[in-house]
This record gives structure tokens, sequence and C-alpha cells, in this order.
């Protein structure tokens, strides 16, 4: 299990300041009041040693936070704190943003309530405590949680934060995979207390959708508001389903190439650890999807999907940023290579997707090349050098099997176009009737085409290049290249600021318009 930690709220010096009394918008009861004051002078052990007792203290913080966002609180000088402020600032937003101060001190609390019955507390668990009656069903205050994610961009950081990362571990609680085997003082098993894993789909599903919206949308620092949350998910195998069914696979490889593309690759000494951190952590949540691979088709279809996941991991690994996010994704692109489609096939027609159809997808990408260059460097981590050794000899033998036409085909389809033996006069001299396709739809033209829009200058480069050979040596290939686009797409390229796509580019032109290349060249 993956251990998240919440960080600590900039106005935690405020929490001892906190007048109950004078805060009648909380709506709270005399019992109430009392039950805060008495958790504030006790240990927590002792507040939680009954199940009944921390049932009620955990549905009293909930309920602060549901009166609390009720009145308002997310948007006073509380969320404008990004992570700390001076003892003098937290007390004046007590007294200028109460109900901010509340929000935070009520998440701490109920932070350290689900982190201290994680850690053990005899008799008591994360599930007894906030699934109640003789079915174990979910308390209906976790709808307090899910109302300070939909605040949105203009929420608390921190409350956003700590609010998802509580659910989702109040959540994974009634995963059935999660359940273990309760016993007594002489060892013996004892009946399981009910919890009903049906009382938690839909908050499942909410909170499933608000992590893959910003994955999403959110860019920078921003997305590190769900990471705490994602990572808590991955770790049960149901919540790594509703995941992967809410199409959080696609988004976690996109975040990642952005992350690894906000810094030139040769300058890896600029990235500051923050963003090494958020690569680590979405690289990480990625291995921990990749065991539900023999398991499951869908998982297996969504890594496959568009190549991005696969790419994302490959350019991770090529990045290298620190030794921790390169291990994580050396191994899920270990369990990729080495996943069957045994205990669940794919449907009857459709092509197997299994660890030949992901090493491929690695060729295609360039991972060749990283792993060759991994394998000169010196790794303190020994499952590294393992992995290294693994995939070297697993790409090796998959590369050998494949034609030329076979990694070319596989290249193109992936997007990430680098120069080397398929691309040159005499590849399309040999191959460029392929490029029709069995279809005869030009299916690889096409996408040739739309990587002349490619943000990569290298990649549209070799793009033009390709789509100018196809055009000498494929029968009436200037008229199809112009009948699908190519030339108008080509054209603006000519004047880019890149001077060697700029010189390809024209080239390209130069091979559509005119007849006979090679006097020209």
């Amino acid at each position: 299990m993956s251990v998240v930690t919440a960080p600590t709220s900039p106005v935690s010096h405020a929490f001892p300041h906190i007048q109950w009394d004078a805060l009648g918008s909380l709506r709270l009861t005399a019992q109430e009041t009392a039950l805060l004051r008495m958790a504030e002078t006790n240990p927590i052990d002792y507040t939680l040693a009954d199940s009944r007792d921390a049932s009620m203290y955990a549905r009293v913080l909930l309920k602060l936070l549901a009166e609390a966002c009720a009145a308002g609180a997310g948007t006073g000088e509380v969320s404008t704190f990004a992570d700390k402020c001076t003892d003098e600032q937290a007390m004046h937003a007590l007294d200028t943003d109460p109900l901010g101060v509340v929000t935070h001190y009520a998440l701490t609390k109920l932070n350290e309530i689900i982190t201290t019955l994680s850690a053990g507390v005899s008799g008591v668990s994360v599930s007894s405590v906030f699934y109640v009656g003789k079915d174990g069903i979910l308390v209906d205050q976790w709808k307090a949680l899910l109302r300070i994610l939909n605040k949105g961009g203009k929420g608390d950081a921190y409350a956003q934060k700590v609010s998802s990362m509580s659910l989702a571990k109040i959540l994974i609680a009634s995963c059935p995979s999660q359940r273990t085997v309760s016993t007594d003082k002489q060892g013996n098993a004892t009946k399981a207390r009910p919890v009903s894993y049906a009382s938690a789909m839909e908050p499942m599903e909410a909170l499933t959708a608000w992590i893959v919206s910003q994955l999403k949308n959110a860019s920078g620092t921003l997305v590190g508001l769900c990471i705490p949350a994602l990572m808590v998910l991955v770790d049960a195998h149901e919540s790594r389903l509703a995941l992967c069914k809410a199409g959080g696979l696609k988004y976690m490889a996109r975040q990642l190439r952005s992350g690894s593309k906000s810094k030139p690759a040769g300058d890896k000494a600029k990235f500051g650890q923050g963003s090494v951190q958020q690569l680590y952590e979405l690289a990480f949540c990625m291995w921990v999807m990749t065991y539900e691979l023999n398991k499951s088709q869908t998982v297996r279809a969504d890594f496959a999907k568009d190549g991005g996941p696969v790419q994302a991991l490959v350019e991770l690994v090529s990045l290298a940023p620190r030794e921790k996010a390169v291990r994580v994704a050396l191994a899920a692109l270990r369990n990729l290579a080495t996943c069957t489609a045994e205990e669940d096939p794919a449907p009857a027609g459709a092509p197997p997707l299994d660890g030949q159809h992901f090493l491929s997808e690695m060729i295609a990408c360039g991972l060749m090349k990283a792993i060759s260059l991994l394998r000169d460097r010196q790794f303190t981590d020994p499952d590294i050098v393992d992995d290294v050794d693994k995939l070297h000899k697993l790409l090796t033998d998959n590369y050998k099997e494949m034609s030329r036409w076979e990694v070319y085909k596989n290249e193109v389809e992936s997007g990430h176009l680098q120069w080397g033996s398929t691309h040159t006069e005499a590849f399309f001299k040999e191959n460029a009737r392929m490029i029709e396709g069995s279809d005869g739809d030009f299916h690889l033209l096409k996408v040739l085409i739309t990587l002349l829009s490619s943000k990569d200058e290298e990649v549209a480069a070799i793009a033009c290049y390709d789509i100018g050979e196809f055009v000498r040596h494929y029968p009436n290939g200037r008229a199809i290249a112009k009948r699908l686009g190519a030339k108008e797409l080509v054209m603006p390229l000519i004047e880019h600021d890149n001077v060697e796509l700029q010189r390809h580019a024209l080239q390209c032109v130069s091979k559509i318009m005119v007849n006979n290349w090679e006097y020209v060249k």
C-alpha cells in the first residue's frame, strides 16, 4: 500500500484559538461542541478507542465542513495561502475568515483520524467509523467532502487536496479486495463486520470523475491537487478499474508527457524537485495500474489506446530526471512487455493485446536506444539493473522477429518518428507500395500528413521527408498526396523558423510539384 500523507495546513497555528460558541453559522449542538473540546484535550488514540465515539467525532467534523461550506467557506483569505503563512497571518485569517480556518481544522482532524485508524487501533477501523448500521452503509455526510471539490478553480487548494485524499481513503476501505481477516486475542478468525461496497460506488464514481477532470484540464502545480487521491485509489483493484473506466490512464499519460517535455531533455539539472516528484507520482500510479493487465482486456486496451501510455513511459525513461522516476517507469514497461491475454482474452476477431503488442510499441517509440544508454549508467538500485537487462533482451528478441516494414509501420502509428534506416530512399524504393495498406485507404500516409502539424519539429521534418519519398516512388503518388491535403499543410512549413524543417518542407513541396525530382536534385 502506498503511504500518502497530507500536507500541513498553512493556518494550523490558529486552530487552538477557534471559539466554537461564537460561530453560530456552524449550528453546533452543545453535545457536539463538548465533543470537539474533549477531542482537543485527549490523545487521539483515546478519542478513537470506542468505534461509536469515533464515528460520532468523525461525523461532527464532516458537519463542520458541510456547514462551513454552505456558509461560503473556501473563497476567503485562507484560500489565498498556497503553502505557508506566518503565525500573525494565521491569526488574522481567524478574525477575517473564521470559516476558512474551521474548514482546514476539520480536514486536518479528519485526516488524523483516518491515518491513526489505518495504522491500527484495537477493534476500530476506518470502515467501522465511516460505515454504520447493521449493513455497514457509508455515512451520508461524505457529501461535504465532495462539495469542497466541486468548488473547482475558485476553491481552497489545501482543502481540495486533503478532502479528495480523505474521501479516497474512506472509500477504498469498502473495497472487497482491501478487507483483511479479523482475529481475536487468541489469533482466531472472527466474523467480519459487514461493509457495503455498493454504498461507496456512487461517491467512488464522483471522485474518479473529479480526478480525471483535473488530469484533463489542469496543468502544472494544479495537477498536484488530485495526485494524492489518485495514489490512494490505485491501491485497490476496484478503484483501479473505476479509474480506467473513467479514462484516467489516457490523462495520466498526457500529464506525464507534458511534464516530461516541460524541460529540455539535456537540461535535467533545471528540473525542480516538485516537478520531478509529480512525474514520479504519475509514473508510480501508471505502474500500479499495470498489475491489472493480465486480468483485464479493458485495461490492456486502455494502455494500447493511441500508444499514449507507452510513449509517455518511454519518454520518461529517455529523459531520466531522477533514479526513482526511472525505476517505476521501467517497472511499468516491464509489466507491459510481459503481460498475457490468457485470463481475459480479446473478443473474437480482435487482435490480441499482449506483451508482443506492447514491445512493438516500445520499439516504435525508441525505447531500444534509451535502454542502450541506460545500460552504460551506474545505478544504485539493483531492480533498475534487472529491469534494464530484461527489457533489453525482450526488445532485442522482438526486433529480430520484425520486418523493417513492421518497424516502420509501428513507428508511424505511434507518431514518434526518429531518423533511421526506415527513412531513406532505399527503404521507400522497396516499400512505397506497402503504404497504400491492405484496404487501399492509405492510412499510414494520412497519419504522416497529420504529423506535419506535430509540435515536435523533428517529427514534422521526418514526415515531410517520408511524404516526399512516397510521392517519388509510388505510381501517381503526387495526385494521391495532393488529394489528401499534404501540399496545403507542407507549404506553411517552408517559412518555419527551424532551418532543418524548412529544408525538408521545401524538398517535399518540390517532389509533389515536379515530375522528375532526380533532375532537380
